[in-house]
């Protein structure tokens, strides 16, 4: 059995290893271990000596570790492998035990053989594996077992008190804190600690202590500078000092700035994850002289672990400032400054590692009249479906369209149902929700639509705050789909003094709760925040954190200013289809809305009635659609001017309805509510207006 196992370690370089039959008749597996890769391969045979369903793995020496190997039994073999490539030996041989799959304890036999590169760089392991339980089964065995078993007991006590409190750990800073925690440090007896990480060829302390223990010129150095960190960087090997002399004798440069904590032992362990080194610890005792075997082992299990704590910290550090960045990317970069309204924007990642959501928020200045550009603004809140890279592109995506939807001039149901159609051709299987308001900051008038998403909140200037019902559609890429893109307008008044809040459903939702109690606690705690928009959003995000949750939050909270003076060239538009009531509820709600804001005389019921028979003229008399604008003229006297176009060149003309007749009115109510009206030719169209004076 040697004898075949000895053959099956001395393939060739370039060839794998396989499944052996006689190594199977003889109960051995074999493996193939790329250094360069970090997989460990298995044949069938050596997953039924490790006693690991073949499902349960996948391809990694970490994992196989976790499952079937202890904490010291793997940090033994760690050291067994990194002394073969220290010394230059071409195999290795060692016993260790696992843990099957019933919790029993078994021994099992490994032999390997390292391959070398040119260079003698180690980049591949071939080997076997068999079980060695009834091997170690006479007496001689069982008390060396014995005496192993006590030792495991021993480090086992130690390694997973550490390694519990290191599972945790999200970042070098929670490495640092739990070795420096009464659970860490402490409980190995240890007076200070120094931790160093491998950065360019170069050792950077990260850690030591206490306060008062920090070694002059030794912030960053070099790994062939003559320290232990180096040292055990350099030879991946512990470096166990025994006594005050060894230490003075050894490292003559450290050692006189050490005098003063009284060091009588110190430990220095190579901290190795995925066979390269990427920083040391060092322990340092004052009430201790030398290192029993079972003391090293515990020690050496320990740096093992706190390797991989350390390397999954870097790891998960690296991703989610990865993750971060690209959120930040997709985001707009800066909110434009809006003249009449006070705006804030917050956005929160609750998320873990390269997890990373798919909320948004955007600011759309709108085209108008003004003199500024300013006016009319669009706001956006958003969410796709998804915590990955894939979802924050997907909203990258959808928030340049929305903006280009929308800065085009497309009214809000159209700027969503033409959204939901981008996202459907997307090449994804992702949908989002959102919801768009477009406010006119002159009258206040805002325009909203909803695809999916929560409804926004209201706070008004003497504080009350209430949910704004908004009646929605499916959601963006979901409507398209299906067929269904209508999408109902909702309108609302926006006074001076009140503030409109879009939150994502991270602001509001929790596991276990329900959603509008969700949406009536964030009332009550916007009602209870600050006025101001900037104190207010860093209220509501204060509260998410303290809640916590898996979720991501995005706000956007928009207060409308009190509107200053009448500007010349101001002017409302409204499209109006044919056959369509809510468009032509809005346009009488935006004129209601202009005449509150710009004072005219005649009442509001007046000029609304008067709006309201030519547009309803020209819908029914030229088949087609009709635009309504609504603008104030400066000059000797200041005038609401009503104009509503159409695509026809017919002139309207005044008609006796006779006592009886219900048609032919409508021009005799213009002529006699209105202080001036007539009709300018437009094109292949005409534009009937009517003006009214302004107080």
């Amino acid at each position: 059995m040697a004898d075949r196992g000895a053959s099956a370690l001395s393939l060739p370089k370039d060839r794998p290893v396989r499944p052996d039959p006689v190594l199977a008749l003889n109960g051995m597996g074999s493996f193939d271990w790329d250094l360069d890769a970090g997989l460990f391969h298995l044949d069938a045979q050596a997953f039924e000596v490790l006693d690991l369903p073949p499902e349960e793995y996948d391809g990694r020496l970490e994992t196989l570790n976790a499952l079937r190997v202890p904490p010291p039994e793997a940090a033994r073999l760690d050291a067994t492998v990194a002394r073969a490539i220290k010394d230059g030996s071409d195999h290795y041989s060692a016993y260790f035990r696992i843990r099957c799959r019933d919790g029993t304890m078994r021994w099992t036999h490994t032999r390997g053989r390292l391959r070398r590169d040119d260079s003698g760089r180690p980049h591949r392991v071939v080997g076997i594996l068999r079980d060695a339980t009834e091997e170690l089964a006479d007496s001689t065995a069982r008390s060396l077992r014995s005496a192993q078993d006590e030792a495991f007991r021993q480090q086992t006590g130690v390694v997973q008190v550490i390694s519990a409190a290191l599972a945790h750990a999200r970042s070098v800073q929670d490495v640092i804190d739990v070795l420096k925690d009464t659970h860490g440090v402490r409980h190995l007896g240890a007076t200070s600690l120094v931790m160093g990480l491998v950065e360019a060829g170069r050792i950077r302390l990260v850690a030591e202590g206490p306060a008062g223990s920090f070694v002059p010129g030794t912030l960053v150095t070099r790994i062939d500078e003559p320290y232990p960190m180096s040292e055990v960087v350099r030879t991946l090997s512990p470096r166990f000092i025994e006594s005050p002399e060894e230490f003075a004798a050894h490292y003559p440069i450290l050692w006189p700035h050490l005098t003063g904590l009284r060091i009588t032992s110190a430990a220095y362990l190579p901290l190795i994850a995925q066979a390269r080194p990427i920083g040391a610890m060092g322990l340092l005792y004052d009430d201790r002289r030398g290192f029993s075997a079972e003391e090293r082992a515990v020690l050496v299990a320990l740096g093992s672990s706190i390797a991989q704590s350390l390397m999954r910290a870097m790891l998960f550090e690296q991703e989610k400032d990865l993750a971060q960045g690209l959120q930040q990317a997709m985001l707009p970069r800066s909110i434009p400054s809006v003249r009449g309204a006070d705006v804030a924007v917050r956005y929160r990642s609750a998320a873990l590692g390269r997890d990373i959501g798919g909320d948004w928020y955007d600011l759309i200045p709108l085209p108008g009249d003004t003199p500024s550009g300013a006016g009319r603004v669009g706001a956006v809140i958003g969410d796709v479906q998804g915590h990955d890279t894939h979802a924050a592109a997907v909203m990258g995506q959808l928030r340049i369209v929305l903006r280009a939807y929308a800065t085009e001039g497309h009214a809000p149901a159209t700027v969503m149902a033409r959204a939901s159609v981008f996202l459907h051709e997307l090449d994804t299987d992702r949908f989002a929700t959102c919801l768009y308001a477009e406010t006119d900051l002159t009258t206040g008038v805002v325009q909203m639509v909803r695809a999916g998403h929560i409804d926004p909140l209201l706070r008004r200037g003497d504080g009350r705050c209430a949910r704004v019902t908004v009646e929605g559609g499916l959601p963006l890429g979901l409507s398209a789909e299906f067929g269904q893109l209508e999408y109902p307008v909702a309108t609302l008044e926006l006074d001076p003094g009140s503030t409109l809040l879009l939150c994502t459903d991270g602001l509001v939702e929790l596991p276990g709760t329900d959603l509008d109690d969700g949406m009536s606690g964030l009332a009550r705690l916007v009602c209870e925040g600050p006025a101001e928009v900037e104190a207010l959003a860093d209220r509501l995000i204060q509260a998410a954190e303290e809640r916590g949750g898996e979720d991501d939050v995005a706000l956007l909270l928009l207060r409308r200013r009190a509107p200053g003076a009448a500007r010349p060239g101001r002017r409302l538009r409204q499209h109006v289809a044919v056959g369509d009531p809510e468009a032509l509820a809005q346009a009488r709600h935006l004129i209601r809305a202009a005449v509150r804001a710009w004072g005219a005389r005649a009442p509001a019921d007046e000029i609304e009635l008067v709006a309201d028979e030519l547009i309803t003229n020209a819908l029914l008399h030229t088949g087609g659609s009709a635009i309504v604008t609504v603008r104030v003229l400066e000059g000797s006297e200041r005038r609401l001017r009503i104009e509503v176009e159409d695509c026809s060149s017919a002139l309207p003309r005044r008609r006796d309805a006779g006592e009886s007749g219900v048609f032919g009115r409508g021009l005799l109510l213009v002529e006699r509510l209105a202080d001036a009206w007539g009709v300018q030719a437009r094109g292949s169209g005409k534009a009937v207006w009517c003006e009214f004076r302004l107080s």
